[in-house]
């Protein structure tokens, strides 16, 4: 079964747009931005709909419609800039996080939407992005602060648009060798699920996980009442946030991440790694941690990590992802540190031996794709989240040592 997939688009419209351009296995409609599936294809959209872009409405709508009309060939993964809409109606509406500051949280609702977003969501430019887009809705015309507050609760509360796209999507998915997720497995995550034993079967952990979000989002849309001053569902919210006091949380699928300090990838544990490939997964994709311009697989021994968040590209395209069985294919492109774009096209199944996913034991870049004419793209996070991209030849990587990017494990690994 081939699967296409793309994650991160966080209301780029373009870039949803851009994926399907060519894609074989999907297409959207220009005139009615319906997006449709081919047959015996399966479209995974791994995540985080909204917020860095103008148009999450139209994102949301559109992930949702082709939900509705292809259930069996779209799988919409929940993550967390889309989960932690759910709280807006709540604390728009008198009850706010207790950590509001009083003048805030006493003061006019568009400048308490404005401070979620800008220091619990980490989407400063979200309130603008909806008033532009109701503009657009409406084809012009004043769109007031009390307007964009209330369509944002409108759309989140029971029922409404963002919640039910919340209400279709689910944690985790397996097709064959390969689990999606948003964030990311570690050991601390894998066969957990909150309030339950942990279960060491992935298919069983899998259904669980998902079963346990659906009860959860059940919750929410019933308007459970409230356990010891939270919402009953609030299980969900901290699951899909950072631990207090830090900035990750490796108990949850939705918000764990396996890279260095400075947030170059990383392959899971050793530990993780033999669990999920003793019972077949070879290949674990996700988001959530954003990766340069295109697709950054890490590899070893026959398995396969992909991270494939670009949401902060350099240039505003998407990648094509896919995975049939044990191959991937990837179709990007990439802006490289001269400023030119070159096309990154390749294929690799996940038992292939290949330069691709691994570490330079000299610098710390990791080989992150292949140039289309045979040379290879090197990216390496630096300090203030600067990225290098570059271009090299494939006779002058012959020449490096290369290694698979375990943690600790060459320079800018950490210890």
């Amino acid at each position: 079964m081939a699967v296409a997939f793309v994650t991160d688009i966080e209301g780029m419209w373009d870039k949803l747009v851009d994926f399907a351009a060519g894609n074989p296995l999907l297409s959207i409609d220009v005139v009615t931005g319906a997006l449709t599936v081919a047959p015996g294809a399966v479209f995974v959209f791994g995540g985080d709909a909204v917020d860095r872009g103008p148009w999450g409405r139209r994102v949301v709508h559109t992930l949702l419609e082709a939900k509705r009309r292809q259930p069996e060939q779209v799988v919409l993964l929940a993550g967390n800039r889309d989960i932690n809409k759910l709280r807006l109606p709540r604390e728009l509406g008198g009850q706010p996080l207790a950590r509001t500051p009083a003048e805030v949280a006493s003061g006019p609702r568009p400048e308490l939407l404005r401070w979620i977003f800008a220091r619990t969501m980490g989407a400063r430019d979200a309130f603008e992005h909806r008033r532009r887009e109701l503009g657009v809705e409406r084809r012009g015309g004043e769109v007031g602060d009390e307007e964009v507050v209330e369509s944002f609760v409108a759309d989140c509360r029971p029922g409404g648009e963002h919640a039910e796209l919340v209400a279709a999507s689910q944690l985790a998915y397996r097709v064959g060798p390969t689990l999606f997720v948003h964030g990311g497995i570690t050991e601390a995550s894998l066969g957990l699920v909150p309030g339950r034993p942990s279960l060491r079967d992935v298919d069983e952990w899998v259904a669980a996980l998902n079963g346990w979000y659906r009860e959860q989002v059940g919750l929410f849309q019933s308007g459970a009442p409230d356990v010891e001053g939270q919402p009953a569902w609030w299980p969900l919210v901290a699951y899909q946030a950072p631990l207090p006091g830090t900035r990750g949380n490796p108990q949850s699928v939705v918000y764990g991440r396996t890279t260095d300090a400075l947030q170059n990838p990383e392959l899971p544990p050793p530990e993780v790694i033999a669990a999920l490939t003793a019972q077949g997964v070879r290949r674990v994709v996700v988001g959530h941690t954003p990766i340069g311009d295109c697709p950054a697989p890490v590899r070893d021994d026959g398995f396969e990590l992909l991270f494939a968040d670009n949401s902060h590209a350099r240039i505003a395209v998407a990648s094509q992802i896919a995975i049939d069985g044990d191959q991937l294919t990837v179709r990007a492109r990439s802006a490289i540190d001269s400023g030119k774009v070159v096309p990154i096209v390749y294929s690799l199944s996940t038992q292939e031996a290949s330069a691709i996913g691994r570490r330079r034991s000299d610098s710390g870049h990791l080989v992150m794709g292949q140039v289309e004419g045979g040379d290879f793209l090197e990216f390496k996070y630096l300090e203030g989240f600067r990225t290098e991209q570059r271009i090299v030849s494939a006779q002058a990587l012959a020449g490096v040592r290369l290694l698979p990017p375990h943690r600790g494990r060459g320079p800018g690994g950490v210890t």
